[in-house]
This record gives C-alpha cells, sequence and structure tokens, in this order.
C-alpha cells in the first residue's frame, strides 16, 4: 500500500511539473521561449538581409525566436494548405491579397503606432471600411518596365512612353547591335513571367483610358474578352519579329540579373531588386524603370503599384501580442528604411524618407499614375496562373490570340462563379 501511495505521489508531482513546463514554454522548448513562425514572399537576394534584421529583433527580444521562412515559389502552394488546414503561420506575408484572399485570417492592427503612418495609397489596400488594418505594409510595390540606360542612351533611344514607341526602340536594338543584345527578355521558364507582362500591360489597355475602360464590366462579369486579344498580337509581334530572347520558354528568371549586368539585354518587365543585383555585378550597367507603355494617344503611361511584402499576423495565433511586437519593430524609421532600401521601392510608411535604386526614375515619372495590380483588383483569385499559362501556350505557338482570350474568358467566368 506504501508502495502504491508513493508511486500516485511521484505521477502527481510529475504531472504537476510537466504541467508548468508546458504553459510557461509557449511554443519553446519549456526555457520561456516563444517561437514565432514567419513566411515571406522575399527573393533568395533580399532574403538574407532581413534576416539580419530579424536577428535584430531577437538580440533585443531574446524570449522571442523567429522562425523565418521564404519558400519561393512554392509560398502561394503552402499559405492554401495552411488555410485549408487552418494552420497558418504567426507571421504571414499577404502579397497583394490581404483583404480578397487572407482577409479572414489576419489579425485587426488598427490599434498599432505606425497606422497612422500609413500611405495613403496603401490604405484602400490594406483596409476596410470599418477600420480594420490586415496588415503592416513593409515597402511599396511600383513595377515597370526595366532598361539598360546607358546601351538606350547608346543607340540614341529615347525612353518609350507608348506602346509603339516601344516596339520601335525593340526593332532598333536589334538593328543597331546586329542582334547580340536582346530587345526585350523574358525568363519563361516560369509562367509567372508572362502572368506579370500581361498583368501590367492589361491596365493600361483596359482600365486607364477613359475611351476604353472596361473596369465595370470586368468587375461585374459582363467583359468581353475580345479586348485582351491586343495584348497576345503585341507579344506574338515581338517574338515573330525576333525581338525577344529565343530561349523565352525555357529561361531561368535568375539569368536576368548576369546578363543585363554583360550588356545583353535592352529592356525586361522586371522591377525591384533587379536593378541594384545588376549594378552591384557591373558597376557600368545602370538599370533605369519606365512606366508601363500607353497604348491609346494622349493616356498617361503608368506605374503598377500595391502590396510587395507585408507582415500580417494570424487571427488564431497563440502569440498574438508577440507578433505584435515584431511589427512594432520593424516599423521603427531605421529599419522602414532598411527594408525600403533592401527591395529598391518606396517604403509603406510616410514617415521615412529612402532615396532608393530607383528615386530618379520615380521622380522623373512623378505624374505617371501609380495603379493596383490588374488582377487583384480585376480577376477571380486563380486567374495569375491562367494568365502565365497562356502567355507560355502563346509563345509556344500551342494557342493563338484568340484562343488565348477565350480560355482567359472561360476560367475567368468559372472562377467567378467557384469563388462566390
Amino acid at each position: 500500500m506504501k508502495k502504491f501511495v508513493i508511486v500516485v505521489i511521484s505521477l502527481l508531482v510529475i504531472s504537476v511539473i510537466l504541467s508548468g513546463c508546458s504553459k510557461s514554454g509557449g511554443s519553446g522548448s519549456g526555457s520561456g521561449k516563444v517561437t514565432l513562425t514567419l513566411y515571406s514572399t522575399m527573393n533568395t537576394d533580399e532574403a538574407p538581409k532581413f534576416k539580419k534584421v530579424i536577428a535584430d529583433f531577437e538580440k533585443e527580444h531574446p524570449d522571442i525566436k523567429i522562425n523565418a521562412n521564404f519558400p519561393g515559389e512554392d509560398y502561394e502552394k503552402l499559405l492554401r494548405v495552411k488555410m485549408a488546414a487552418n494552420e497558418m503561420p504567426d507571421l504571414f506575408d499577404t502579397h497583394g491579397w490581404a483583404i480578397k484572399r487572407y482577409g479572414d485570417y489576419t489579425a485587426d492592427l488598427s490599434d498599432m503606432d505606425w497606422v497612422k503612418d500609413m500611405d495613403e495609397a496603401m490604405k484602400p489596400i490594406l483596409t476596410d471600411d470599418k477600420g480594420k488594418v490586415y496588415a503592416y505594409p513593409m515597402n511599396e510595390a511600383k513595377d515597370g518596365l526595366a532598361y539598360n540606360k546607358k546601351l538606350i542612351e547608346k543607340y540614341g533611344i529615347t525612353p518609350p512612353t507608348t506602346i509603339d514607341d516601344f516596339v520601335k526602340a525593340l526593332e532598333t536594338v536589334k538593328e543597331k547591335s546586329n542582334g547580340k543584345v536582346t530587345p526585350l527578355w523574358i525568363g519563361g521558364s516560369e509562367a509567372t513571367a508572362f502572368g506579370g507582362i500581361y498583368d501590367l500591360m492589361a491596365t493600361p489597355l483596359l482600365i486607364t483610358d477613359k475611351d476604353h475602360d472596361y473596369s465595370k464590366q470586368l468587375l461585374d462579369g459582363s467583359f468581353d474578352w475580345s479586348h485582351y486579344d491586343k495584348l497576345s498580337e503585341l507579344l506574338k509581334q515581338i517574338k515573330d519579329e525576333g525581338l525577344v530572347n529565343k530561349d523565352a520558354l525555357t529561361a531561368k528568371g535568375t539569368q536576368a540579373t548576369q546578363l543585363m549586368a554583360q550588356g545583353k539585354i535592352a529592356f525586361a518587365f522586371i522591377s525591384g531588386s533587379f536593378g541594384p543585383e545588376t549594378t552591384a555585378l557591373n558597376k557600368d550597367v545602370q538599370v533605369g524603370l519606365l512606366p508601363t507603355p500607353a497604348f491609346y494617344p494622349n493616356q498617361k503611361p503608368v506605374y503598377t503599384g500595391g502590396e510587395r511584402y507585408t507582415v500580417a499576423v494570424w487571427k488564431d495565433s497563440k502569440h498574438q501580442k508577440e507578433a505584435k511586437e515584431f511589427i512594432d519593430f520593424i516599423s521603427q524609421p531605421k529599419y522602414v528604411k532598411q527594408i525600403a532600401e533592401l527591395s529598391s521601392l518606396p517604403p509603406g510608411l510616410t514617415n521615412v524618407k529612402v532615396d532608393n535604386y530607383y528615386s530618379d526614375d520615380y521622380n522623373k515619372y512623378s505624374d505617371s499614375p501609380i495603379v493596383p495590380y490588374f488582377d487583384r483588383v480585376y480577376l477571380p483569385s486563380g486567374m495569375w496562373d491562367v494568365m502565365g499559362k497562356t502567355g507560355q501556350d502563346l509563345f509556344s505557338g500551342a494557342k493563338t490570340p484568340a484562343q488565348v482570350s477565350k480560355q482567359m474568358g472561360d476560367e475567368y467566368t468559372r472562377l467567378r462563379k467557384q469563388n462566390q
């Protein structure tokens, strides 16, 4: 009997000890530390710089560890799986879909100090009419057409502001370089390269010209997709005239920086850190960033903007307090500046001035409107993949421009019904 009592008492003591450990450890190992899981869409060049910011945070907050993940092209697939299982990371990047895709999974950040400094352009993208703030904007996307400044000047080309001038510029590069310089380079082994081009050009074609504004029809589902033909016809013309790299379907996006640094590329629809990374390889090459050229007379070229890198907090996280501490930390002016500069983009907050790589171009084209990404406003979730894949099909010859538009229309209709 005594042995039985001793065993029971021993088990109770162990149970109390284990219970105490589990309560104090959060998601840690019983040491009192909390581990926050963070997922970001930052690329392989930017992630190491962001990790240094994370290390600074961990140094100042020794009881909080950040488990940072940068899955690249697999990000969206991974997050969809996590949403389906309702097992989201404590901190995650909404990459353009703060409200439409991730809204039901995000905690409200409206009580945080940095909110008062949020750029006005970001407010309709990251807040709703009830005042909820869905994510913290680490920077503000501003995408367009990259070009080799010295090369264009060498060939006597004025940076194009219309699509007609853009095509003429490509033809001039091909002629004056004797085919040694690729006029337009596309790393199309990944469908996202084609998706990005269609997305940037669709806005000036279909939205921003008052006589060719189909925004209402795109939003209510009545859009005639034959209007989309012109984008594919333009890309087909560029391909047929040899104004794009022959390996556009197999080239990898990671090749672009090296090729631009070697003076082998004139234009590319690549933004962000592409410019500074190129100049880091060859200081004699300076990359400019133009707004997407206009399709119609009297139409201004446009930059495409919105969310680039954000941090949202999972509404069901057990560590919302610690997650918000991390956001508080990176919203300090010192880190706002660092993060904006690592991505060569404007900051999402207005209390910091950043002189980044493309500042001269942003100032030169300051009268060009900044418009939201076409797919994020006008297309149902899932259409990004369709845009990219149909672009690959166009370049491979598997589809004509009309067939591309038909597939876009069919998928648009199907996905609208599916998402309702």
